[in-house]
């Protein structure tokens, strides 16, 4: 067992092993074993403070994308950009694990890149991943994007809340769902705020990031997110069409009681998709 997660382990009233997932510190001590164990990051350390993300659904969009990427015929020098990575760097140490992907990460908040970096230099990934500052929050693909660039697809998991206070609600349901007091609110997967809300909630978030690509529509196979509220997906197809986007897939996500979906759309037209590579 990983050194760091045995003190957290104990046998429930089922006879089986497991952690206590409302306790922050067990969570990440989990998804720190699950990386050395099965993907070989030997360094994955940040602060209490960051979103500490659940490896497995990380993984899971991951390989999702790996299959629109070879289903679109694209299946070598692959490259990534990651909107919104984090300190975690999460989404590009798993693509290069699993598929050894190059990335472009980018980040609002200057902490959470240096953290980062400290991540893919331990990890000796420099050549692999590269980071870029987001200078203006407002914006998610402009000041990212260089004429230069030809990337193989975009992800993204969008902050979700409109606000702190939807936050705090949010963090008290699930602590009651485990069984746990919520007068001292601990979000067992950590975050900041530019990690968990946005003005205007995910379906502003998502809006932006729509307009924002059709600014480089030949510059990128594959725009992709995660859609948590499935409702925004009626509204960002209505947008896309108008956008002119030629094709938007929705895949749908499950993991455990969890239902997520990835909304992919391109711009490219099916005779720019063959000339691709």
């Amino acid at each position: 067992m990983y050194k760091d997660l045995e003190p957290f382990v104990f046998v429930n009233s089922y006879e089986t092993q497991t952690i206590d997932f409302s306790n922050p510190k067990a969570v990440k001590a989990l998804n720190t074993a699950l990386l050395f164990a099965y993907y070989h990051i030997t360094y994955w350390e940040f602060s209490d403070q960051n979103l500490c993300p659940p490896i497995p659904g990380r993984v899971d969009y991951i390989h999702h994308l790996a299959t629109l990427l070879s289903s679109s015929g694209i299946k070598e020098n692959i490259q990534v950009l990651d909107v919104g990575t984090g300190a975690t760097c999460i989404y590009p140490l798993l693509g290069n694990a699993v598929y050894d992907w190059q990335f472009l990460a980018s980040d609002v908040d200057k902490d959470s890149l240096e953290n980062a970096q400290v991540i893919i230099d331990k990890n000796r990934l420099s050549d692999k991943i590269k980071l870029i500052f987001q200078a203006e929050v407002s914006q998610i693909l402009k000041g990212i994007f260089n004429t230069s660039d030809k990337l193989s697809a975009t992800m993204c998991n969008p902050p979700f809340f409109k606000s702190e206070a939807e936050a705090i609600e949010a963090t008290t349901r699930k602590l009651k769902g485990l069984g746990k007091p919520s007068e001292t609110l601990v979000r067992n997967f950590g975050g900041t705020s530019n990690e968990l809300w946005y003005e205007g909630g995910e379906k502003a978030f998502l809006h932006t990031y729509l307009y924002e690509s059709s600014f480089f529509k030949e510059q990128c196979f594959w725009f992709t997110t995660l859609v948590s509220n499935n409702d925004h997906v009626r509204s960002m197809k209505v947008s896309l069409k108008k956008l002119g986007a030629t094709e938007v897939k929705v895949i749908q996500m499950t993991l455990g009681n969890k239902i997520s979906r990835i909304v992919a759309w391109t711009f490219l037209t099916k005779e720019q998709q063959k000339d691709w590579n």
